[in-house]
């Protein structure tokens, strides 16, 4: 059998490692070195008391998912093209339809209007169970576009940033920047700061104008260094911990580093090697590395303030740090709830046994994962 160009196997177990979203590190593709052995876990000390509230169901998830929390409901898709709106308290549908073709990349909400994107490169809005536009994009996007300010915002794959109009779907205007020619098929960076459209592009975190698209300040994370495209590879990934005007995100197994959006400077930033985004409060930024390993740093300085590693190998989500606990799913179906002082273990839960799919969101006073089966659930501390 012909074998592909090096740089195509390369590009291809870029895509599949972002996909997965469980891959142990880019080495371990090449050079047919044993995949190392999941940590055994740890005995449950449940010393925090949570119980499951409800359980849902929507298709298989496949691709880089972003549960969107609006109020007392969150927004979700499925690789089938279900989108579905859920009441955070019940777990019941608000409403639930079909974007009409297979989803790579959602769901974005502002609570009203919906954006998915399809395999077919198409945007598509929707609202109260209904399609109201679609609009061809330029490149696929692997990003969940944000909603806001009844426009919609689209980081592409290209690295192009685009928005279009919430009511139409017609675009407004489009900001291309040069990059690295890999990118990861895996959630990036775009938010709202203020009166700014925040977003990743490369190692770099750029403020943009929302209404043209110019640039207002640009702040690298981290610089692509080494010899072939895999080792320059710094695309930023989200999930991001922003608080006011402080935004915190990882630069793919390169950095950490958090930057106050309101001048576009780098407060700090430290090496770390590990492929999904980060969560945060006022005082620390939490993390899984690649291996395993779940890190705190200090919010104010990005000193380390402790390292759990317990977890190593197990293919952990980006973490959700929320009131007292850090929460954070692996490949396995667990979800593991870590003390957020010192990163002890007070307790796992269980949901259906495939690998949880992306970071843990709060809906309410509801904190929900959904797995890559499909499996939605909500837990509630008592």
């Amino acid at each position: 059998m012909r074998r592909l160009p090096l740089a195509s196997r390369v590009a291809g177990a870029l895509l599949l490692c972002g996909a997965l979203a469980s891959c142990s590190s880019i080495s371990t593709l090449f050079g047919g070195s044993d995949k190392p052995m999941p940590a055994e876990l740890q005995p449950n000390p449940a010393s925090m008391a949570v119980r499951q509230a409800w359980s849902a169901k929507v298709g298989a998830v496949a691709f880089p998912l972003t549960v969107t929390p609006s109020g007392s409901q969150f927004t979700v898709a499925a690789s089938d093209g279900t989108v579905a709106v859920i009441d955070g308290t019940t777990g019941r549908d608000v409403w639930r339809a079909s974007a009409g073709a297979r989803v790579i990349a959602g769901a974005g909400t502002d609570g009203s209007l919906v954006a998915v994107v399809t395999d077919d490169n198409m945007l598509v809005g929707m609202a109260d169970g209904k399609v109201l536009w679609r609009e061809k994009l330029s490149a696929q996007a692997y990003t969940a576009p944000f909603v806001a300010g009844k426009r919609v915002f689209v980081l592409a794959a290209d690295r192009s940033v685009s928005a279009y109009d919430g009511q139409t779907g017609r675009r407004l205007w489009s900001q291309q920047r040069p990059g690295e020619p890999l990118v990861l098929r895996q959630g990036g960076v775009l938010l709202a700061v203020g009166d700014m459209l925040v977003t990743g592009q490369g190692g770099r975190m750029t403020g943009l104008n929302p209404n043209n698209g110019s640039v207002r300040w640009d702040a690298a994370i981290a610089s692509p260094r080494g010899t072939n495209d895999v080792e320059r590879l710094v695309d930023l990934v989200g999930p991001v911990s922003r608080l006011g005007t402080s935004v915190c995100a990882r630069a793919f197994q390169a950095a950490v580093g958090c930057v106050d959006a309101s001048r576009g400077s780098v407060v700090w930033t430290r090496p770390a090697n590990g492929g999904v985004g980060v969560s945060g409060n006022e005082d620390l930024v939490v993390g899984a590395e690649t291996d395993g390993r779940v890190v705190a740093w200090r919010r104010d300085n990005g000193e380390r303030s402790w390292i759990h590693d317990k977890l190593q190998h197990r293919g952990l989500t980006a973490p959700l740090l929320v009131g007292n606990s850090v929460a954070i799913g692996d490949s396995f179906g667990f979800l593991h709830v870590l003390a957020r002082e010192d990163g002890r273990l007070v307790n796992r839960l269980a949901t259906d046994g495939s690998a949880i799919a992306t970071a843990p969101v709060v809906v309410g006073n509801t904190m929900v994962v959904v797995t890559r089966n499909g499996g939605i659930f909500g837990f509630v501390p008592q």
